[in-house]
């Protein structure tokens, strides 16, 4: 189906031009007929040639050497978060 409606008589032009012969010539290899189907009423083609509304989501890459020290490093981190001069109310939701 196409919503050009001057398409479906492509077969029956008597002067086409080289994109056009290049068309057909590529069709001849499947046995098809061209129809028109007015595009308004072709809701999921029409659907599925609009371009995204949404652009795509960004995608980022976090990349991370861990080195022999991290393990000391994260439990000394925890360690020191853990004390009661570091710990905030807000930080607890208010449950001290």
């Amino acid at each position: 189906f196409t919503d050009y409606k001057s398409l479906q008589h492509i077969l029956d032009q008597k002067e086409l031009n080289i994109r056009q012969r290049r068309w057909l010539e590529l069709l001849s290899d499947y046995d098809c007929d061209i129809r028109y189907h007015p595009g308004k009423a072709n809701v999921v083609a029409d659907a599925l040639s609009m371009k995204e509304r949404e652009p795509p989501l960004r995608v980022q890459a976090l990349v991370m050497t861990i080195g022999l020290g991290l393990p000391r490093q994260i439990l000394s981190a925890q360690t020191e978060a853990r004390k009661p001069e570091n710990i905030k109310k807000e930080d607890v939701g208010g449950m001290l």
